[in-house]
Order: C-alpha cells, then sequence, then structure tokens
C-alpha cells in the first residue's frame, strides 16, 4: 500500500496539468503540475522527456506539456469495465521511439487464476 503522503505518494499520484505550476490533485493525494514544470525538470536534469505510468489513459499513451512529457498505461480494458486500450513503449540505440498498443484478451481467451493458500500472516 502506497504512503498517503511523502515523496512515495507525490511521485506516485501527481499528473500533469495544462495549468501553469503546481496545483491539488483531484486525486486526494499528489500534485498537479504544469508544462512549466516539466520544461524545468528536464533543464535542470540534462532530459529530453519524462516518462510516466499509473494514470488512465483511454488511448494507451498520451503526449503532455509540448511532448516533453508522455503517460503510458499498461492495463487493457482497466478493472474489466473502462474499455481502454493499453501501450509499452520500446526505445531503440538511438532513443526512437515505438509504441505498441494492444487490447485486453477476450473473455474465452482468459485463464482462471491459480488458487494460492492464504499466506501465513493471514491464518
Amino acid at each position: 500500500e502506497p504512503p498517503h503522503e511523502g515523496y512515495m505518494c507525490d511521485l506516485m499520484w501527481s499528473d500533469p496539468d495544462d495549468r501553469m505550476g503546481w496545483g491539488l490533485s483531484p486525486r486526494g493525494a499528489g500534485y498537479t503540475f504544469g508544462p512549466d514544470i516539466s520544461d524545468k525538470f528536464n533543464h535542470t536534469n540534462d532530459l529530453s522527456l519524462i516518462i510516466r505510468a499509473h494514470q488512465l489513459v483511454m488511448e494507451g499513451y498520451n503526449w503532455a506539456h509540448d511532448k516533453n512529457l508522455v503517460t503510458l498505461f499498461s492495463a487493457p480494458n482497466y478493472c474489466y469495465r473502462c474499455g481502454n486500450v493499453a501501450a509499452i513503449l520500446e526505445l531503440d540505440e538511438h532513443l526512437g521511439k515505438n509504441y505498441k498498443i494492444f487490447e485486453a484478451a477476450p473473455q474465452e481467451a482468459r485463464g482462471v487464476p491459480a488458487k494460492k493458500p492464504a499466506p501465513d500472516y493471514f491464518l
């Protein structure tokens, strides 16, 4: 369980926003950050791109902040109800980007997860 405050919470729950600067996140944890924050972070750390996850993106990936940031989401049909596709990003040796988009497996093709015994700490 991620903490509800502190740097790990902020890393996990903070999301890009179109507004400049920092804002309070509608998630109730973390913050929103604008294109100025992404630009400053990339410049300070000599980066050209922030690649992040942990935010539902219906198209599998989404560019933001003048392509200073991309969000990837790799869980197709999230929670078996969102209808989203998923994506992974392959980088070649020259940092060329290739997005692989995929859909959820059809229900009839999914196996039933094996039941494992409950860990000792639940007994």
